[in-house]
Protein backbone atom coordinates (compact mmCIF):
# COMPACT_ATOMS: atom_id res chain seq x y z
CA UNK A 1 0.00 0.00 0.00
CA UNK A 2 1.34 3.42 -0.97
CA UNK A 3 1.46 6.32 1.44
CA UNK A 4 2.19 8.79 -1.33
CA UNK A 5 -0.07 11.85 -1.30
CA UNK A 6 -0.49 11.17 -5.03
CA UNK A 7 -2.52 8.06 -4.31
CA UNK A 8 -6.25 8.42 -4.88
CA UNK A 9 -7.82 6.21 -2.23
CA UNK A 10 -11.44 5.20 -2.30
CA UNK A 11 -12.49 6.75 0.97
CA UNK A 12 -15.48 6.11 3.18
CA UNK A 13 -14.66 8.60 5.90
CA UNK A 14 -16.89 6.86 8.42
CA UNK A 15 -14.52 3.91 8.19
CA UNK A 16 -11.58 3.95 10.61
CA UNK A 17 -9.23 2.29 8.10
CA UNK A 18 -10.01 4.99 5.52
CA UNK A 19 -9.28 7.72 8.04
CA UNK A 20 -5.98 5.95 8.89
CA UNK A 21 -5.01 6.01 5.20
CA UNK A 22 -6.05 9.64 4.93
CA UNK A 23 -3.92 10.50 7.98
CA UNK A 24 -0.88 8.85 6.39
CA UNK A 25 -1.42 10.70 3.11
CA UNK A 26 -1.84 14.07 4.78
CA UNK A 27 1.14 13.65 7.11
CA UNK A 28 3.29 12.56 4.16
CA UNK A 29 2.18 15.63 2.21
CA UNK A 30 2.88 17.99 5.11
CA UNK A 31 6.33 16.40 5.49
CA UNK A 32 7.03 16.90 1.79
CA UNK A 33 5.99 20.52 2.12
CA UNK A 34 8.69 20.77 4.78
CA UNK A 35 6.44 22.04 7.55
CA UNK A 36 7.19 22.03 11.23
CA UNK A 37 4.84 20.44 13.78
CA UNK A 38 3.18 23.73 14.78
CA UNK A 39 2.39 24.63 11.15
CA UNK A 40 1.09 21.12 10.50
CA UNK A 41 -1.26 21.44 13.47
CA UNK A 42 -2.52 24.86 12.35
CA UNK A 43 -3.28 23.66 8.81
CA UNK A 44 -5.30 20.80 10.27
CA UNK A 45 -7.33 23.25 12.37
CA UNK A 46 -5.60 22.39 15.64
CA UNK A 47 -3.85 24.78 17.99
CA UNK A 48 -0.09 25.06 17.44
CA UNK A 49 0.30 23.38 20.84
CA UNK A 50 -1.57 20.29 19.55
CA UNK A 51 1.55 18.85 17.96
CA UNK A 52 1.01 15.59 19.83
CA UNK A 53 -2.18 15.03 17.83
CA UNK A 54 -0.25 15.27 14.57
CA UNK A 55 2.37 12.94 16.04
CA UNK A 56 -0.37 10.40 16.75
CA UNK A 57 -1.51 10.62 13.11
CA UNK A 58 2.09 10.08 12.09
CA UNK A 59 2.18 6.91 14.22
CA UNK A 60 -0.83 5.51 12.38
CA UNK A 61 -3.86 6.72 14.32
CA UNK A 62 -6.81 7.72 12.14
CA UNK A 63 -7.85 11.30 11.62
CA UNK A 64 -10.59 12.19 14.05
CA UNK A 65 -14.12 11.79 12.72
CA UNK A 66 -14.51 15.56 12.59
CA UNK A 67 -16.05 17.32 9.59
CA UNK A 68 -13.70 20.34 9.72
CA UNK A 69 -10.56 18.21 9.99
CA UNK A 70 -11.64 15.85 7.22
CA UNK A 71 -12.56 18.76 4.93
CA UNK A 72 -9.19 20.42 5.56
CA UNK A 73 -7.39 17.18 4.79
CA UNK A 74 -9.35 16.83 1.56
CA UNK A 75 -8.59 20.37 0.46
CA UNK A 76 -4.89 20.05 1.29
CA UNK A 77 -4.74 16.91 -0.85
CA UNK A 78 -6.70 18.78 -3.54
CA UNK A 79 -4.07 21.53 -3.48
CA UNK A 80 -1.39 18.90 -3.91
CA UNK A 81 -3.25 17.29 -6.81
CA UNK A 82 -3.66 20.65 -8.57
CA UNK A 83 0.05 21.38 -8.13
CA UNK A 84 0.97 17.99 -9.58
CA UNK A 85 -1.23 18.76 -12.60
CA UNK A 86 0.19 22.27 -13.02
CA UNK A 87 3.81 21.14 -12.63
CA UNK A 88 3.85 17.58 -13.97
CA UNK A 89 7.55 17.62 -14.84
CA UNK A 90 8.83 19.42 -11.75
CA UNK A 91 7.92 17.53 -8.59
CA UNK A 92 10.31 19.67 -6.54
CA UNK A 93 8.46 22.83 -7.59
CA UNK A 94 5.11 21.22 -6.83
CA UNK A 95 6.24 20.61 -3.25
CA UNK A 96 8.06 23.95 -2.87
CA UNK A 97 5.20 26.05 -4.24
CA UNK A 98 3.22 26.44 -1.00
CA UNK A 99 6.23 28.00 0.73
CA UNK A 100 7.19 30.33 -2.13
CA UNK A 101 6.05 33.95 -2.34
CA UNK A 102 3.30 34.46 -4.88
CA UNK A 103 2.19 37.76 -6.45
CA UNK A 104 -1.40 36.50 -6.51
CA UNK A 105 -1.34 36.47 -2.70
CA UNK A 106 0.25 39.89 -2.26
CA UNK A 107 3.80 38.53 -2.48
CA UNK A 108 3.10 36.22 0.47
CA UNK A 109 3.55 32.46 0.37
CA UNK A 110 0.33 30.45 0.03
CA UNK A 111 1.31 28.64 3.24
CA UNK A 112 1.11 31.95 5.12
CA UNK A 113 -2.34 32.62 3.64
CA UNK A 114 -3.50 29.19 4.81
CA UNK A 115 -2.05 29.69 8.30
CA UNK A 116 -3.38 33.24 8.74
CA UNK A 117 -6.86 32.62 7.40
CA UNK A 118 -7.40 28.99 8.38
CA UNK A 119 -10.04 27.11 6.46
CA UNK A 120 -10.87 30.14 4.30
CA UNK A 121 -7.19 30.53 3.42
CA UNK A 122 -6.97 26.87 2.40
CA UNK A 123 -10.06 27.35 0.23
CA UNK A 124 -8.59 30.51 -1.35
CA UNK A 125 -5.40 28.68 -2.30
CA UNK A 126 -7.34 25.73 -3.66
CA UNK A 127 -9.68 27.95 -5.68
CA UNK A 128 -6.72 29.80 -7.17
CA UNK A 129 -5.02 26.55 -8.19
CA UNK A 130 -8.24 25.11 -9.59
CA UNK A 131 -8.67 28.30 -11.64
CA UNK A 132 -5.10 28.12 -12.92
CA UNK A 133 -5.52 24.46 -13.73
CA UNK A 134 -8.61 25.21 -15.80
CA UNK A 135 -6.99 27.93 -17.91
Amino acid sequence: MSTSPDAAPEVDLRDRASREKLARLVVTLLDRWGLGPADEAVLLGLSPQSRSTVARYRRGEPLADNADLLARAGHLLGIHKALRILFPHDLDLAYRWVGTRNRRFGDVAPLEIMKRHGYEGILAVRRYLDFERGR
